[in-house]
């Protein structure tokens, strides 16, 4: 297949739609410069996300990688952050595909290879993967479905896909101010948009959108509010109804991204009286319960592996070894120490999260745990130098301070 190989679509008519819509609208809008993205991504930050993926394996940055809808620059993006890594990036539209090809040959990008293809032709590439990327796709797509199984078809055994779908509940907003769109007959032009700006500055009080809009300000962007607003085929998935396409993919789910805005262990779910009956059922009902509870999640990110992987071994909790384990901090998490009130010593956040009750306090030896992190020392090393002997069973066995680290996002473990 050439580079610029000619676009294979499925017949339906959703498919031409939404290709003709991101040929006139591309999303995310083009960008220009990636310096500042390429020095975020060194080592230690590659090194944690490779270990959200594959706790277990010897740790390698020469995977091969396709973005699946890769828009205007995240495959350029991965090229840049992967620099060692084979990235292939794939898009339904022509306009998409012109604006990374771009940024391809500014940053002379020779690890990056892209194609105009819809996802559900990605068998077509000829090619597998060690890891497939598809986030803000699927939902588009006129089957989910068959798109899913294409890419499960491209995966390597042992390879790992991250997926992120919209979800219902924080997007009622969006999808009312849709409707209201098709039904007065606001269109995804100029004249469409320009109405759009103004329908929404006039929004009432407590329109479920205005949350949204204040938290987005990227909604104002032309581009995104016509992606979000405008947009001719969107759907949404809750928590069971995304479990569900998984498995019907033949897949299997390894964690979410950002764990702790679904975790019984983690935030003001922790405080409601029916706490502990939430803790006992499966943890895919404990992830759909506390999805109904926040209410506001938009979107659901999620690793997960193909189903046939026998040799695969996910991280759920700390197993009998776990004093073997190579923790590593999170580059996003910061420890708070100004003004926290006694008797905590520090407070530790992840920047990523969006919920605000997603923190976790520590005490003083705790403090001094988490302070001998370096991504090097086992946590029976970290014991050994922190703890005294008399403190280290009563501690370690007591109070799994590495288990909560984990659940809170402020490590990954590295378990070979």
């Amino acid at each position: 297949m050439s580079q610029r190989g000619e676009l294979l679509t499925p017949s339906s008519d959703v498919s031409e739609k939404v290709r003709d819509f991101y040929d006139r609208h591309p999303y995310p809008p083009p960008i220009e410069n990636l310096e500042k993205y390429q020095r975020h991504w060194q080592y230690e930050r590659r090194r944690a996300d490779f270990r959200l993926f594959w706790p277990d394996r010897a740790y390698r940055e020469d995977q091969s990688i396709l973005i699946a809808g890769c828009g205007t620059s995240q495959a350029a993006k991965h090229a840049l952050r992967w620099p060692a890594a084979g990235v292939t990036g794939i898009d339904c539209s022509a306009t998409s595909v012109c604006h990374t090809e771009r940024l391809k040959k500014q940053y002379d990008l020779k690890n990056l290879q892209v194609f105009q293809l819809a996802i559900e032709q990605a068998g077509e590439l000829g090619m597998s993967f060690d890891q497939v990327v598809c986030t803000g796709v699927l939902h588009h797509l006129a089957d989910p479905e068959a798109g899913l199984a294409a890419l499960r078809s491209v995966l390597k055994l042992g390879g790992a896909m991250q997926l992120m779908v919209y979800a219902p509940y924080g997007r009622t907003g969006i999808y009312m101010l849709q409707e209201f769109c098709r039904r007065v007959g606001i269109r995804a032009d100029h004249e469409g948009i320009r109405d759009l700006n103004h329908a929404l500055g006039a929004l009432p009080p407590g329109h479920p959108l205005q949350t949204l809009l204040a938290q987005s300000p990227e909604l104002r962007n032309e581009a995104a509010l016509a992606d979000a607003l405008l947009h001719p085929q969107d759907r949404a998935y809750s928590v069971p109804q995304f479990l569900d396409l998984i498995e019907k993919a033949g897949l299997i789910f390894g964690r979410w991204m950002r764990q702790a805005p679904y975790s019984v262990h983690c935030g003001v779910i922790t405080k409601i009286p029916k706490v502990g009956e939430i803790a006992r059922l499966p943890l895919r009902e404990q992830y759909a319960a506390i999805e109904l509870f926040r209410g506001t999640m938009i979107r659901h990110t999620a690793i997960v592996y193909r189903d046939d992987c026998t040799s695969l071994q996910r991280f759920d909790c700390l197993e009998d070894d776990w004093l073997d384990y190579v923790p590593i901090r999170m580059p996003d998490t910061v420890c708070i120490q100004d003004r926290v009130p006694p008797p905590a010593a520090a407070v530790l956040v992840n920047r990523t999260h969006t919920y605000n009750d997603l923190f976790l306090t520590i005490g003083g030896t705790e403090k001094k745990v988490f302070d001998a992190i370096d991504g090097q020392r086992t946590i029976g090393d970290i014991a050994e130098k922190v703890l005294s002997s008399a403190d280290r069973g009563t501690y370690l066995n007591t109070n799994n301070f590495f288990e909560r680290l984990w659940w809170h996002d402020q490590v990954v473990f590295e378990t070979n």
